[in-house]
């Protein structure tokens, strides 16, 4: 299943590529005869935007590191106001789609803001998991760098096809866009998986053996061993997380309204468990030390942490809530600076700027976040297999038995 996950990327990758070039080719053509698509006033605040949301990726990761408690927080308040700002944004565009786009950005932004007022005492026991998972030799800045450079051109090279078939507009050409970002959505999140999987196994080594192994030769090991697990997770794990996120908002907001709610509200988190089992971002580091594919190395560090009687604080982390808020934010910051852009230069290209500048960013924010969310998990592992290990912080062991009490949404 995984060599089969690994060949349809590749494959997908090569026909992408050819699509994108014609489309570009004939969009430009098209602008040429008709004028009705005006290249410079749409390429230029989308592939600004995707220009920006990589350097707010990588300044957001820097701020973690050097002041992880001040950019949770900031985070976790942040994320909403923008995300508020962006409906606004849509609003005063006043197209029906935008109106649409405008009405789940406002939702989005209360459930946000519940969840941050819901969340904030526990943001302190995030920070200092975050501290101690990533002080300990984080990978190079070279490294960091280079996948949020690789993620950015491949952004933006994917978003001029997407301006290609706009300047068409035809039936076909939605299908082409649709194709062209389930692309993005997914080359994107194998990046950001594949620096998972190598940082957590740098990682792992570091916390479990006291060794150092360097992210180099990870990196090597990831992509000749790992590739095809990495793919097949990258569409398997997202989805999980959808379902796991609905879970919790379900459970969040739901009460004893009338049967209907009350069932969901204890179905959805089963189902969700049901999942997690068989694909979630701790088996990330088994599969990264171990090899194992993806599914076993869920099932096993899933096996783990309930023997360790931990599951409950696994369930409870933050870390997984601030990279989602962080790309959230990320991706309204480069939605607002490319959409304010168009609606001044060219009002009905707006709707379209913003979103898809909006998905730009979180994508990029998330690759640039990878190897925090990373090394977290390769702590919770580490300390799950070697509990007594000196090379772990002593205090956390009383941290983590607060879960042992009862989950928390």
């Amino acid at each position: 299943m995984t060599w089969l996950c690994e060949y349809i990327f590749y494959s997908h990758i090569l026909l992408t590529t050819i699509l994108v070039i014609i489309l570009t080719i004939r969009g430009a053509l098209s602008a040429v005869h008709t004028q009705d698509f005006h290249p410079k006033d749409w390429y230029m605040p989308v592939l600004a935007s995707t220009a920006f949301a990589g350097i707010i990726g990588f300044a957001w990761q820097a701020f973690t590191k050097f002041s992880p408690s001040k950019t949770i927080r900031i985070t976790f308040w942040l994320s909403p106001l923008l995300t508020c700002a962006v409906g606004i944004l849509l609003i005063c565009i006043g197209t029906p789609v935008s109106s649409v786009a405008s009405a789940i950005a406002f939702v989005s932004a209360i459930i946000q803001s519940i969840y941050a007022c819901r969340v904030n005492p526990r943001l302190e026991n995030a920070t200092l998991i975050v501290s101690v998972s990533i002080v300990d030799k984080p990978p190079k800045v070279t490294d960091i760098l280079l996948s949020i450079i690789i993620g950015t051109l491949c952004s933006a090279f994917l978003v001029t096809g997407i301006g290609g078939a706009t300047a068409t507009g035809t039936r076909i050409d939605s299908l082409f866009i649709f194709l062209i970002i389930a692309s993005l959505t997914w080359t994107m999140q194998i990046i950001e998986n594949t620096m998972q999987v190598a940082v957590s196994y740098v990682k792992f080594i570091q916390f479990a053996h006291t060794d150092d192994l360097a992210f180099k030769s990870a990196f090597k090991s990831t992509i000749k061993n790992s590739m095809g697990g990495i793919c097949f997770a990258s569409i398997f794990v997202p989805v999980v997380g959808v379902i796991t996120g609905l879970a919790r908002t379900v459970s969040m907001v739901s009460g004893d309204v009338n049967e209907f709610t009350f069932s969901c509200a204890n179905c959805c988190p089963g189902i969700a468990s049901w999942l997690v089992a068989y694909g979630n971002r701790w088996g990330f580091v088994h599969e990264g030390v171990f090899n194992r594919g993806i599914q076993r190395s869920s099932n096993d560090t899933r096996a783990l942490f309930r023997r360790r009687e931990i599951q409950n604080t696994i369930n409870s982390d933050l870390t997984s809530s601030f990279c989602f808020l962080t790309g959230v934010a990320a991706g309204a910051m480069s939605a607002l600076i490319g959409g304010i852009w168009a609606f001044v230069i060219l009002r009905s290209y707006a709707t379209g700027v913003t979103m898809y500048t909006f998905l730009t960013g979180y994508l990029l924010s998330r690759v640039a976040m990878a190897w925090v969310q990373a090394s977290v998990s390769a702590y919770y592992v580490a300390y799950s297999e070697y509990p007594q290990n000196q090379r772990l912080d002593a205090s956390h062991p009383s941290y983590l038995t607060f879960g042992r009490q009862r989950p928390q949404v």
